[in-house]
């Protein structure tokens, strides 16, 4: 949570695009909508390991332009991923949805990690045997998830994260999986 509250103004607006974009037309535009999650989850990654590399090389801790730049190349490599290979991004979509909410709700204990990565790879098969219905379940997770994650950045003083983090992040994921319903009727 700390990462995404150190975003610049237009890095949260661009996080706001994508997850609506993906919340609402994640199926319609599943490819596109692939790259987009794929993109997030790099850029989150790679936000998350730059206090790792700031350690290991200090002369990217100190250029601004690495700091930033590093972020976006994690997202860009593990977005190119996601547009090619359609199933694995399901399988790893619900993985990475799985082990997000276990760090975030359970912790990082390696028992709880252990539990979270054999629920997240039984999730993932899950979803590749039921593709369609699982892209729009995935993609309503994971635009909700860029959503919640901004609304938090934005009214961080305002609004409890423990309380509010489950409630927000389920029905703005349910609005968004409704709606890819409902607009794919013929297609699932």
């Amino acid at each position: 949570m700390e990462a995404i509250q150190s975003l610049e103004l237009y890095e949260l607006l661009i996080f706001i695009a994508i997850g609506l974009a993906v919340l609402f037309f994640g199926y319609k535009i599943k490819k596109i909508a692939f790259f987009a999650i794929w993109f997030l989850l790099g850029f989150n990654l790679m936000l998350q390991l730059m206090p790792m590399v700031n350690n290991a090389v200090p002369q990217i801790a100190d250029d601004p332009i690495y700091q930033n730049l590093l972020p976006i190349g994690g997202g860009i490599i593990l977005g190119a991923m996601g547009f090619t290979i359609e199933k694995l991004c399901v399988a790893g979509i619900t993985f990475a949805l799985v082990m997000l909410a276990t760090i975030q709700y359970f912790g990082t204990d390696w028992l709880v990690l252990g539990i979270g990565a054999v629920v997240g790879v039984i999730a993932g098969t899950f979803a590749v045997g039921m593709m369609k219905p699982a892209i729009i379940i995935a993609t309503a997770a994971a635009g909700s998830y860029a959503l919640t994650l901004t609304i938090f950045a934005f009214f961080s003083q305002q609004i409890d994260f423990a309380i509010f983090y489950w409630p927000i992040l389920i029905v703005i994921a349910v609005i968004g999986a409704l709606f890819q319903f409902s607009n794919n009727k013929g297609i699932v």
